[in-house]
């Protein structure tokens, strides 16, 4: 049945979204899972005595953290790596899907000669749609009586039409703008023509652009349009990896537990710094898009 094909179209959908978004959030992990795999491995060696033994046959404390911190530098290079090649990818995969749904949400494939409309805030018609049916989310024998403006009305009869990231895309039809006393003031004869109803798509799009270019592409694109979330973003590819190497700093010495302490009390301090991160790091990035910060100070200051 339609409501059961259509449930599972928007399962896949969603299903596909979310894999997509796993190699951003394996990114913005990567300082979280390295912090807690230091302070886990050096509490333990140090609950243990063994970091006790190793100081006591000469070793410091600097030569235990080398690879440790070795470790942190390969991490972030991958983490920036990660960010620079399948993140691009895939966010902008996702992009196209998550608005491709959007498009599709009032398609019923598969009917015959039916009706939507869309419903302006007071409760009057906005447009009206009459779809003489849908095939492969193609509409044939589309009509559509769009009262958004308050002087006049446009009825738009076309072919065939169909709904994309761009806007719904007609073909071979005409356009009849009709005044409020009834009288046709134009007609517009067309044989492909690109009409926005509802949401401006390009405003959704420009959300993860950020996310959708590596660093040159981004520096290009702020080199024509230079605005505070770009370079936000742009600074945030080098700061976000930086974090894993911030956080095996801190991390060592708080591994380190006294000899009589018997808890794990770096666990519990590298739980609050997590959480204190990513709260400063919303915070400032909102701060950033608005103005109160410079983008580079946005970017760097959880770090």
């Amino acid at each position: 049945s339609f409501p059961t094909r259509r449930s599972s179209d928007l399962f896949r959908l969603a299903f596909m979204i979310i894999i997509l978004h796993l190699p951003s959030v394996f990114v913005m992990t990567i300082p979280m899972g390295v912090l807690l795999s230091t302070v886990m491995t050096l509490n333990n060696l140090s609950l243990n005595s063994e970091i006790t033994v190793m100081r006591s046959c000469g070793i410091g404390i600097n030569r235990i953290a080398k690879p440790i911190f070795a470790f942190s530098i390969v991490m972030a290079l991958v983490g920036f790596f990660v960010n620079e090649t399948i993140v691009p990818v895939m966010t902008k995969q996702s992009t196209d899907l998550a608005l491709y749904a959007f498009t599709q949400k009032n398609i019923p494939e598969g009917k015959q000669n039916f009706t939507f409309k869309e419903i302006k805030d007071g409760g009057t018609l906005k447009r009206l749609f009459y779809v003489g049916e849908c095939e492969n989310k193609i509409l044939r024998n589309v009509i559509v009586l769009d009262a958004s403006k308050e002087d006049s009305v446009q009825i738009l009869q076309a072919k065939e039409g169909n709904t994309t990231k761009d806007g719904w895309k007609f073909q071979k039809g005409v356009i009849y703008t009709i005044t409020d006393s009834g009288k046709t003031l134009v007609t517009t004869l067309f044989n492909n023509k690109v009409v926005h109803f509802g949401v401006d798509l390009s405003k959704e799009m420009d959300k993860n652009l950020a996310n959708e270019n590596n660093f040159i592409q981004l520096l290009q694109y702020i080199r024509k349009e230079n605005r505070p979330e770009l370079k936000i973003g742009l600074y945030d590819k080098i700061a976000l990896p930086l974090t894993t190497i911030v956080f095996v700093l801190i991390g060592v010495p708080l591994a380190i537990t006294p000899p009589r302490v018997r808890y794990n009390r770096g666990f519990l301090f590298s739980i609050l710094i997590i959480f204190a991160y990513y709260l400063i790091r919303a915070l400032s990035i909102s701060m950033g898009e608005t103005g109160n910060l410079f983008p580079i100070v946005a970017a760097f200051a959880p770090n």
